[in-house]
């Protein structure tokens, strides 16, 4: 689903439509799924807000308890409130917005609110890459990574990862070492950064780089916000590359919606004793490219 002609939208009606999506983008009982019914339902989004609960349930066919609940938080003063902080002491972007990265335009279900802190030109960067796989690495796994994403980084590639244990930290933190350019896409708000360890290389993507949520300062990470946000990892690049994963491993979500999206998979192989590389030799099995070094990601590029 592309969201492609908000963009050509213009003027005051563009300032107080993504006002609205964002206050909206708040609320604790309402889905992207139902927030882009409303935009279908009303562009605008004014009329919103002037929806009864039986309306609300009859217009987007919700059950009437969900729907007092939606009519009460959009009339919630102290979520006004919270909005209207996070408006001002946030960098917020919406699909509505010329700064919305292009590459996410074309995906599907892309984020409708992005929260940011650090460099948004980022978004605009390429080529870029994300760098995937699993939080439990092998003794070799920061190894291959730094043998494999040094040169890309000393040729001004994008890293993009997760900021999660493992393959994303070392992503990030290598990227950071040699002055290269990273984008962390969080599973939480930034109040509330998951895992609370990471605080230290957090302040410094948000310094050097870009961190991404979809999700408001305030709310805590959640079980499901993980997958979710793996879309948007593979979204923002051209290619997705895993250095480790076990054959259950999270990182295959990352990977289907990366071929979903119609990006380039790469895996890089290891001992077949080690349990962390067997994910990556079905990725190869089932056609991903096989990679040795750097070179045979910049040939595909070149």
């Amino acid at each position: 689903m592309s969201f492609l002609p908000f963009n050509k939208i213009r003027g005051d009606f563009l300032q107080v439509n993504r006002k609205r999506l964002i206050h909206l983008h708040h609320l604790n009982h309402i889905s992207r799924p139902l927030l882009r019914e409303m935009l279908d339902f009303d562009l605008s989004l004014e009329s919103i807000y002037s929806l009864a609960p039986k309306e609300l349930s009859h217009y987007f066919s919700i059950p009437p308890e969900q729907a007092s609940l939606l009519y009460r938080d959009i009339h919630d003063r102290a979520l006004i409130d919270l909005y209207q902080k996070n408006l001002h002491q946030t960098d917020i972007v919406t699909i509505f917005d010329k700064t919305y990265p292009s590459l996410l335009q074309h995906i599907y279900d892309p984020p409708l609110v992005l929260y940011c802190r650090g460099n948004q030109d980022l978004f605009q960067s390429k080529p870029a890459i994300s760098v995937i796989g699993t939080r439990k690495t092998s003794r070799e796994g920061p190894q291959k990574l730094h043998f494999i994403l040094a040169p890309l980084i000393h040729k001004d590639w994008t890293i993009v990862s997760g900021l999660a244990y493992g393959i994303d930290y070392y992503a990030h933190e290598l990227t950071l070492k040699y002055g290269g350019k990273t984008i962390a896409v969080l599973g939480n708000g930034f109040n509330h950064l998951y895992p609370a360890e990471h605080e230290a290389i957090f302040t410094q993507i948000a310094h050097k780089g870009l961190v991404v949520s979809e999700y408001p300062p305030h709310l805590q990470a959640k079980r499901h916000h993980f997958p979710e946000r793996n879309r948007i990892i593979s979204g923002l690049t051209e290619a997705t590359l895993v250095i480790e994963a076990t054959e259950k491993s999270g990182t295959n979500i990352t990977v289907e919606h990366a071929l979903e999206q119609g990006k380039e998979v790469y895996a890089v192989p290891g001992s077949i004793l080690h349990a962390s590389t067997i994910g990556c030799h079905r990725l190869i099995q089932d056609g991903a490219k096989l990679v040795m070094n750097a070179n045979d990601i910049l040939e595909d590029y070149r």
